[in-house]
């Protein structure tokens, strides 16, 4: 132990909701509820052990809130007003929690009438005082306050359990943009609607740091409110000047509360066993127990525990698992056709505080499908379907009892926007599509295909069927069993209630028992950060996009295909020329033979069909020999392709309700996180070919607007200089030189057309992990030229080298990569015995922390970008595309430069303040009437 005294504060409120929402319900012997004790005597056994460990934690103490109420209240009476009661299942273990502290001999404080805040900055001051330094342990924003650097004399820090880090005066600036002294005022321009603090109305975080930043502090802002331009927040500000100061008396922590218990009586010892074993025997936590009855002091969580018979608690697989479940029960599920029965399943839902969704649609069309019900689940074997547009096709077909559609999404909506009940769903994108046709929205929520992906990318698919069967061990209702297929398929509108209620009902209490699980699993796998910071805000985000969908000209697309017919005429019959003979050139069995066969071109392999292979690397193959008829083929297919997938169908995919063609984009279609997209699917419309060019030029923008096209400008290049840490790439980004360029010096010693060129393909190249075969190929030249390159390129680039070699080594003993900020990409086959399969995991491990982070990295933009342009005032710009490192929007004329300004802010700064990368990032914007011109 250090002999300075060094006291640890522990935020102990923060951990019991955290504690809650980590665990699945859990009950003790006696029948009550202890699921979030069981999560917080695992969160303190961990810190206790740790700190105790450590160099320098001498003294310990948790503090909790004793109430709901402060003296705050009776300085403003709709202080946290807005909070919700907590869980009833929650209240009765409040008490419990607190015996589990004392179980482990650790002070427990709490005092009636102050927040926990105001006594950890009460104890704060005292320890500052007498010379100690002190941790808060929490990352709550309020107790920033009380951060100091020592430089000789005490220090104060926060330790976020949560990320495993330390908040200092580097983390209070990035965070507020001032010091701890400053604090209170940006949160008392701010306010905060969690604890109802009311602010100033407008102003947000970035506001209120330019505000105290330029005035320096609270008071004077408020008085320079009066010489500053006419605008919206100089009147609210004087508006709102006295709320403001009320504000700061509610955000003060208060630092001078009689100290219940001498700070001496905190020290830091080992654990007494005895008292810590009669509580963990008394609550049926066995796996615990076991540790102490085996000598195993308290350390690193222990494994979950499974509930057995009178919800005792045994060891469970180091994989967590849910308590048994009752199998799904179909027959339990309830048809709503009434009002009352309606209100009563929302109330079930408001007392539950989270309910699953699910929508039923007569298309896939989440834009104009038709809603044909809703169903509902709040808990095992608690499910409802509320049909709202069953009955036949024809008009006088008789329609069952149901709810009129108008009064039931009127509730529904109240429900789907409380922010006291969260909302979970499968595939959620789609229903909150489904719902916004009726003005219905979704807030806040959770998605289980998308908490899916978070932590298993890579190792299965994530549709709600496979999850069922993979953790559930249950097999559900298919759409094929309710409605048939071919000629005798009919629409979901038409299956019969009883029916359509099992199916539909089956899917949201799946949807429930997935969350339960996938939603233990996110914090202690280290999903969560991934999820909650990039992956789940999206999803909203890219639905609002698809339902924006985009413009394209129909005429100039018929011209087009018109055009890309009669090339393919000429290229045909170019293509037969030099065959010698016509054939079917779209297949692949007659071209082998014309190939192979009559023409007798040498190095082709054939399939186990016993067929020539004419796939897209055996024609490029032949045309780097030298064979005119592979380019041509080449030059069809790809003609072929452009006007099958893009001339002719967009103009079948323009939606004739909206008149613009909406793209369907997959949330978990990409292994290493980035986004694809179908109906079209845009991210395969070449990039740098004129014909590539011809088909953005059909995506258009609305009269008296404009298209903006923001690109990331080598994005992974500079991502790859961060992470591998290589200072010539990095000094070369900083100094604005041309990357390529820089690196053709590097390999060749000189910068010319050829030199370049090479040097961009090496560039991308290696951080694909392309083998010397695959580089030759590339840049037409023998293996071992290529390898003397990728030689040379290494040397030049060490950190390259090294990075390539401890992820591919990371990938291996752990079975996954990770990108900066923490998505986790599984290899599964990184150890196959086959050598194909193994080295395409290698050269996909290599790439995908990279390309996750590039991913990671627009996803986070694109979440910021809708608040970040109603901020400044740009709402009727709208984002409309993603494809790889870009985002489209539409803009009107007279707002296309203000907006450029916001959305290369955003997009720049999408990675802080998580990260900070020691690369600039360079955003390019264009802007034209069509996509085309926008490049």
């Amino acid at each position: 132990m250090s002999e300075k005294n060094h006291l640890y504060l522990v935020d102990g409120s923060s951990y019991i909701f955290r504690a809650y929402h980590r665990l699945p319900p859990l009950t003790n012997p006696r029948g009550v509820p202890v699921g979030a004790v069981y999560g917080y005597t695992t969160m303190l056994w961990k810190l206790a052990k740790d700190l105790h460990a450590a160099d320098g934690p001498t003294h310990l103490a948790v503090i909790l809130d004793h109430s709901s109420q402060s003296f705050r209240n009776e300085i403003y009476d709709q202080y946290k007003a807005n909070r919700p009661d907590p869980p009833a299942d929650l209240v009765p273990q409040f008490p419990l929690i607190r015996d589990a502290t004392r179980a482990f001999s650790l002070p427990c404080i709490e005092m009636e009438g102050f927040e926990a805040d105001d006594l950890i900055a009460s104890y704060t001051e005292a320890a500052v005082r007498e010379g100690w330094d002190v941790t808060i342990v929490s990352s709550d924003k309020d107790l920033m306050q009380l951060v100091r650097e020592g430089n000789g004399a005490p220090e104060v820090d926060m330790l976020d359990t949560m990320k495993n880090v330390r908040l200092g005066l580097d983390a209070v600036q990035e965070k507020f943009g001032v010091g701890p002294e400053l604090v209170g005022d940006v949160l008392a321009l701010m306010g905060d609607s969690v604890d109802n603090v009311p602010g100033v109305r407008g102003v947000g975080p970035k506001t209120a740091t330019k505000l105290i930043v330029e005035y320096g502090d609270l008071e004077a802002a408020l008085a320079g409110a009066a010489t500053m331009k006419p605008s919206k927040l100089r009147d609210n500000l004087i508006e709102h000047a006295e709320m403001a100061r009320l504000s700061r008396i509610l955000v003060d922590l208060k630092r001078d509360c009689p100290l219940p218990e001498p700070m001496e009586g905190f020290r830091l010892d080992a654990i007494p066993p005895e008292p810590l074993k009669l509580f963990l025997d008394e609550h049926g936590f066995r796996s615990l127990s076991a540790k102490l009855d085996t000598g195993t002091t308290p350390g690193g969580p222990p494994t979950l525990p499974r509930a057995t018979d009178a919800g005792a608690a045994t060891a469970a697989p180091s994989t967590p698992t849910l308590p048994p479940m009752p199998p799904i029960d179909r027959s339990l599920y309830e048809t709503v056709t009434t009002i009352e029965a309606l209100d009563r399943w929302i109330d079930a839902a408001r007392a539950a505080h989270v309910v699953a969704v699910d929508t039923e649609t007569a298309s896939l069309d989440s834009v104009t499908g038709t809603l044909v019900g809703v169903s509902l689940s709040t808990g095992l074997g608690k499910a409802c379907y509320i049909p709202l547009g069953h009955g036949g096709t024809d008009m006088f077909a008789e329609k069952p009892e149901q709810v009129p559609v108008a009064d039931a999404l009127g509730r529904l909506h109240s429900l789907f926007t409380d922010e006291a009940v969260l909302k979970v769903g499968h595939n959620l994108k789609y229903d909150i599509g489904v719902l916004a046709q009726h003005g219905v929205r979704i807030a806040p929520y959770d998605d289980t295909l998308v908490m899916s992906f978070a932590l298993d990318a890579g190792k299965h698919g994530h549709g709600l069927d496979e999850l069922a069967k993979l953790h559930l061990d249950h097999t559900c209702l298919t759409f094929k069993e309710m409605c048939g297929t071919g000629k005798s398929q009919i629409s979901f509108a038409e299956v019969q209630l009883a029916r359509a209620t099992e199916y539909a009902a089956e899917d949201a209490e799946v949807a429930w028992r997935l969350w339960k699980l996938l939603k233990l699993r996110l914090p202690l796998e280290g999903g969560t950060r991934v999820y909650e910071m990039v992956d789940r805000p999206l999803v909203a985000t890219v639905e609002a996009m698809e339902r924006a969908g985009i413009m394209v000209d129909r005429d100039y697309l018929a011209r087009l295909s018109g055009e890309f017919a009669n090339a393919m005429l000429r290229t045909e019959g170019e293509i037969h020329a030099l065959a010698g003979q016509p054939f079917v050139i779209g297949s692949p069995k007659q071209l082998g033979e014309i190939l192979f066969d009559k023409l007798g071109l040498k190095g082709g392999r054939k399939g186990k069909s016993g067929d020539w292979s004419t796939d897209q690397n055996e024609l490029e193959r032949l045309e780097r020999d030298g064979v005119p008829i592979a380019r041509k083929v080449l030059e069809w297919r790809q003609l072929a392709k452009l006007k099958s997938t893009y001339t002719d169908a967009l103009q079948q995919q323009i939606n004739a309700k909206t008149g613009r063609v909406h793209t369907s984009y997959s949330l978990v279609g990409a292994q290493t996180g980035r986004l694809s997209s179908t109906d079209p699917n845009l991210q395969n419309i070449p990039i740098r070919t004129e014909v590539g060019r011809q088909i953005r030029d059909a995506f258009i923008a609305a009269p008296d607007h404009v298209l903006m096209a923001a690109d990331y400008s080598q994005i992974e290049l500079r991502l790859a200089a961060h992470m591998a840490d290589v200072p010539e790439l990095k000094q070369a980004f900083a100094q604005g030189q041309d990357i390529h360029a820089a690196t053709a010096i590097e390999l060749f010693g000189e910068v010319n057309r050829d030199t370049r060129a090479k040097a961009k393909t090496i560039n991308f190249a290696i951080l694909y992990g392309i083998s010397r075969w695959g580089l030759a190929g590339r840049l037409e030249i023998t293996p071992d030229e290529a390898q003397a390159l990728i030689s040379r390129y290494f040397e030049r680039f060490p950190g390259i080298s090294d990075y390539i070699q401890a992820t591919l080594e990371g990938a291996r003993e752990h079975g996954y990569t990770e990108t900066l900020f923490g998505r986790k990409t599984w290899f599964p086959r990184i150890k196959a015995a086959n050598q194909n399969e193994r080295q395409g995991s290698e050269r996909a491990a290599i790439n995908a922390p990279i390309q996750g982070t590039s991913a990671d990295l627009i996803k986070r933009a694109m979440a910021r970008m809708p608040g970040a342009l109603a901020d400044a005032g740009l709402s009727d710009v709208t984002m409309l595309l993603q494809v790889h490192d870009e985002l489209v929007f539409e803009a009107p004329e007279a707002k296309a430069e203000a907006a450029g300004a916001v959305i290369r802010r955003v997009m720049m700064g999408a990675a802080e303040p998580i990260l900070k990368l020691s690369v600039p990032i360079d955003v390019e914007i264009g802007v034209g009437k069509s996509w085309g011109d926008a490049h």
